[in-house]
């Protein structure tokens, strides 16, 4: 999407799910202090610098791009030029937080099943749309029951739980943009308000949102995910197989002759899972 002043492009790092920003050299140059404000406010969203025409202030613009903060520069001139655009933004806009969890828990689970690597996958990676168990298990092709009482089985925390903790991970880095407020992030992982946000925040960690927001960033509230839920438990995890029935399990051997059978005490539990994006979070 195209914008012509920087003021309309902040607004949209506000209310969009932005990837990355692409500025003009001469807007760099005609807009300094508004630039650097951006990249200051917004650095985990890459900022690149386009040079499509020469003209005779180029050279200063381009030497004004570093007190912009902005570090990456493309000549789109020519064609190689739009191919090495085409390479910065794929690595630039992977989400590097979500690589660093990833790349951690691979460590603390050595050995887990594609199931349970799946499950972790799933719950840093999905849309910010997926707010309770019943969504994550259709994206995960299980019924909710069923994912619960396996974690249950296991003694392991519940999927509820997790899926909690890590949609905290992912605003906790949403938050290392300055410019971001409650109200902003709430938006972004798809809450219903931002006191829906705050209840869930406080449920889960005893704080409010401001105090959330001075206390963790990404990292710290990872660590935080790795002690609580992780650590103690990565035997039982390194075991558990959430998505594949046990050897010989047949859908029909629950079943009475009535063609129903009466929820387990851990499907009553979690049958009313949180639904962050109705505002009615129970987590």
């Amino acid at each position: 999407m195209h914008r012509e002043t920087v003021e309309d492009l902040i607004q949209d790092l506000k209310s969009r799910q932005v990837q990355a920003v692409l500025v003009s050299v001469s807007c760099a140059s005609k807009h300094p202090s508004r630039v650097a404000s951006l990249v200051r406010e917004f650095p985990r969203i890459p900022a690149v610098a386009l040079l499509s025409e020469f003209e005779l202030r180029t050279p200063h613009a381009v030497l004004a791009l570093g007190h912009c903060g902005i570090r990456r520069l493309v000549d789109v001139r020519l064609p190689a030029g739009w191919r090495e655009l085409r390479g910065a933004l794929m690595a630039d806009t992977g989400d590097s937080g979500q690589r660093g969890v990833l790349s951690q828990l691979a460590i603390d689970l050595p050995g887990a099943s594609p199931d349970c690597w799946q499950f972790f996958e799933t719950i840093f990676t999905c849309s910010p749309r997926v707010g309770n168990v019943r969504q994550l298990s259709k994206l995960l092709d299980v019924t909710p029951s069923t994912l619960m009482s396996r974690f249950f089985r296991a003694g392991a925390p519940t999927p509820k739980r997790y899926l909690a903790m890590a949609r905290l991970v992912r605003a906790a880095r949403l938050f290392e943009n300055s410019g971001f407020s409650i109200a902003n992030v709430a938006n972004h992982l798809d809450y219903s308000s931002p006191q829906s946000f705050g209840r869930h925040v406080r449920t889960l960690l005893h704080i409010t949102a401001g105090e959330f927001r001075a206390r963790y960033d990404c990292a710290t509230m990872f660590a935080r995910f790795r002690a609580d839920l992780i650590i103690p438990y990565a035997e039982v995890l390194r075991n558990l197989r959430p998505l594949t029935p046990p050897t010989g399990w047949s859908p029909n051997r629950l079943e009475r002759t009535s063609g129903r059978r009466a929820p387990s005490r851990v499907e009553q539990q979690d049958d009313g899972v949180s639904d962050s994006s109705t505002g009615n979070s129970r987590v």
